[in-house]
């Protein structure tokens, strides 16, 4: 395993972060999210960052100016982002569409794309200048929804980075918001795709019932003191390369016996396996991991094209840590392929009905690693009129979530990227541990440290 890279330093400056409004009238109303929308385990900011090189088509155009105008023009159409959230009974949320804009901010780095290299990739170097936190501007409740930040590169080149209340979209629902955007910048005058709000498709039934087992909305009791709850404040944030070489490696420990598996089912049993061995959890203490569903474009969901919500579940699978560490790699894809093969409509609305029956609990917290495909979300398509980027997709992990990304790395090797937060002496156990699991191949190559 390579160690990591020396730091990359470079300085930011912005100009002072400024409200885009809808460029015309919008309706003043407050509408109500659904009940996948508004749970515990959703209200929190969603970071995602998009790293464009130079295009000599463009020049003398300047991103931050489009992207701006481009911005006020699809929020016309995309109203309710405009807006603020407030609470209702029961906790509901809802969004007054107010029209007082998103937070924008425009800003120049002394740095080119070729200087940032493999750094292009969760966590960024400078990520807090890339994506300012303007104070005042992340709570859930009264605050803006969206806050984006467009920083022009010495190269010609730009970073594009925007900061989402998730209780508003999903991944596929924002990069339909951003693509708004970009068709906007690119001369449209309105979106090829119509959102759609429908939010009481995902809602609660009356009365409300819950069928299904829910084990990622459990309440855990920590009886062996092993399942580790991280501070956040002292977490190494690093992002893992996994190339042709390394998902070949980990294919070749996988009997014929088990059948197709995909990419993001081989990586994230392996991921799980790995880090539960590092945080050396008690043999006999229950450990769970939560992989996201989508359920746009599956039969019996009937979600209309447009629809921009949150739509999806983290069902989950548990097993003891024992039994996890010392079974081979097939043994947690079977887990994982059994948790998908529970997955229909009922089980969407026995989660609908648990956040209405429970008061919108979080996700388990002890002992669950969540993890999210969003590989085909689509944030490396968005053209601004500049081409694609090098790298789109979220700009950080959180202490028990990551995120599973398409990555090219400096040699134009394709592969996944995935960040991870742990203490630092876990993730020391944890690389090694990645290691010993490839080491018939080239093992899995880190690509960025910060503390």
């Amino acid at each position: 395993m390579a160690s990591p890279s020396s730091p990359l330093v470079f300085s930011v400056k912005r100009c002072a972060p400024e409200f885009v409004r809808p460029t015309n009238h919008t309706p003043r109303e407050v509408k109500q999210l659904s009940d996948i929308d508004d749970q515990e385990g959703l209200r929190f900011q969603v970071p995602v960052i998009m790293f464009y090189p130079n295009n000599p088509l463009m020049k003398g155009k300047d991103p931050a100016k489009v992207i701006k105008e481009a911005l006020g023009k699809a929020l016309v159409y995309y109203y309710p982002l405009a807006g603020r959230l407030i609470e209702g009974d029961d906790r509901k949320l809802m969004v007054d569409c107010t029209g007082e804009g998103v937070l924008f901010i425009e800003a120049d780095a002394d740095t080119t794309l070729e200087n940032l290299g493999d750094s292009i990739q969760p966590m960024c170097p400078c990520y807090e200048e890339l994506l300012y936190d303007v104070p005042g501007s992340g709570g859930i409740l009264g605050s803006p929804l969206i806050l984006i930040q467009v920083t022009r590169l010495m190269c010609g080149g730009y970073i594009f980075a925007l900061r989402l209340n998730h209780t508003m979209s999903d991944g596929p629902g924002v990069v339909q918001f951003i693509n708004a955007i970009s068709e906007m910048a690119q001369g449209l005058s309105v979106p090829s795709l119509l959102p759609i709000w429908q939010r009481e498709l995902l809602n609660a039934r009356n009365p409300p019932r819950i069928t299904r087992i829910h084990h990622e909305y459990e309440e855990v009791t920590n009886t062996k003191g092993t399942l580790m709850a991280m501070d956040e404040n002292n977490l190494v944030h690093r992002s893992f390369f996994f190339g042709l070489k390394e998902i070949r490696a980990l294919r070749n420990r996988l009997p014929a016996s088990l059948g197709a598996c995909s990419t993001f089912e081989v990586l994230i049993a392996y991921v799980w396996r790995c880090r539960t061995i590092a945080f050396a959890v008690d043999p006999d203490e229950v450990v769970r991991i939560s992989c996201l569903i989508n359920m746009r474009g599956k039969r019996g969901f009937d979600l209309p094209p447009g629809y921009y919500g949150n739509a999806f579940v983290y069902p989950a699978s548990i097993t003891k840590a024992g039994m996890l560490c010392k079974n081979p790699l097939e043994y947690a894809i079977r887990l994982l392929k059994k948790a998908k093969a529970e997955m229909s409509q009922e089980y969407i609305k026995s989660v609908a009905d648990l956040m209405v029956i429970k008061g919108r609990p979080s996700f388990t917290q002890p002992g669950n690693y969540l993890i999210s495909d969003l590989t085909h979300a689509g944030f490396g398509e968005v053209d601004f009129g500049w081409g694609k980027p090098v790298y789109g997709g979220v700009a950080r992990a959180l202490s028990n979530i990551s995120f599973c990304m398409r990555f090219r790395n400096s040699k134009g090797e394709e592969g996944n990227v995935i960040p991870i937060c742990l203490p630092p002496p876990v993730m020391e156990r944890f690389e090694q541990e990645l290691k010993r699991m490839t080491k018939e191949a080239e093992p899995v190559r880190l690509i960025k440290s910060m503390l």
